[in-house]
């Protein structure tokens, strides 16, 4: 007898005497579908979990009802939370992918870029550059007068670290854009640049010293690396360019953190830069006994003048 439609065969005799019936309790038939197909053909037999998220479209290629491809636009908070998806511990692991520079810092970030680091970044860096540079200008006041804190220090720190980090990777983003690089992202752009500010710690930390000599060579050791990481990991996206484009863009990446270095020099540690809280008076009182000689020219020359 066939098994067709079932899954369990029993022999009959004529009669319809199923002899030895102690089992009969134990014997249930149940229809097979071995043969049997869904109402629609084709369709899975077993029906995914719903509430699992999925990165690749449902059938028919409709993504609508899956959150993970939807856009996110500029004024939505999704657009910036999508950019402060990160833990404490893959931060760390990006700080110390950019002091120990082993592969590149773009295959790190693992197509999921934060702005988390490098917001925190650059504001220790502020912090910091403020504090130092305090330290900077009272030693270079040599105990002549009483000091005063100059909090334009601050801000003048926050405009130029914010603006750096801000608006030269999206300066750079639309310039590749412009030259049609497909592989350009502003959120790497700036990630890349954020965490290049972390060797500027360090140098806020030691620069501040009495000694021309050591300022100028840590502040040249803090470009040197900075700068290697930023053309070291930008050179593969600028390459995607005409070559004579990317030389272009690389030498201007490469003098415009220069300029960033030499602004941070000049404007912070004023024991042994020309700008400072004391420059302007010892200028004048210099201005004052080197003109005092010709006073009286002078008075001449403004009547001269009306």
């Amino acid at each position: 007898m066939a098994n067709r439609g079932y899954d369990v065969v029993v022999d009959v005799d004529q009669e319809g005497d199923l002899g030895h019936t102690d089992l009969q309790e134990d014997l249930e038939f149940h229809s097979s579908n071995f043969e049997t197909q869904p109402s629609g053909r084709g369709a899975p037999k077993i029906q995914p979990d719903s509430s699992s998220a999925s990165f690749l479209p449902g059938p028919g290629g409709s993504s609508s009802n899956n959150p993970t491809s939807r856009k996110h636009y500029l004024w939505s908070l999704n657009f910036y939370a999508q950019a402060f998806d990160v833990d404490t511990a893959e931060v760390l692991r990006r700080c110390v992918s950019t002091i120990y520079p082993r592969a590149n810092f773009l295959d790190v970030l693992e197509g999921n870029p934060d702005l988390y680091g490098p917001v925190w970044i650059a504001t220790t860096v502020i912090v910091i550059l403020f504090l130092t540079g305090t330290i900077s200008q009272y030693q270079a006041m040599k105990g002549e007068e009483h000091f005063a804190y100059d909090f334009k220090l601050l801000s003048g720190a926050a405009g130029l670290v914010y603006g750096y980090t801000a608006f030269v990777p999206v300066g750079l983003w639309g310039v590749l854009k412009w030259y049609g690089s497909e592989s350009a992202n502003l959120l790497e752009c700036c990630c890349l640049y954020g965490y290049s500010n972390l060797v500027w710690i360090a140098v806020s930390l030691v620069a501040w010293s009495p000694w021309g000599i050591v300022n100028f060579t840590v502040v040249a050791l803090g470009f040197a690396a900075s700068a290697f990481f930023l053309l070291r990991n930008l050179y593969p996206v600028l390459s995607t360019t005409e070559t004579k484009t990317s030389k272009i863009l690389l030498v201007v990446v490469f003098l415009l953190h220069a300029g960033f270095a030499i602004a941070i020099k000049v404007l912070f540690f004023a024991a042994t830069s020309p700008v400072g809280p004391n420059k302007g008076a010892d200028k004048d009182a210099g201005k004052g006994v080197a003109d005092g000689g010709s006073e009286g020219k002078g008075d001449m020359l403004r009547m001269l003048m009306g």
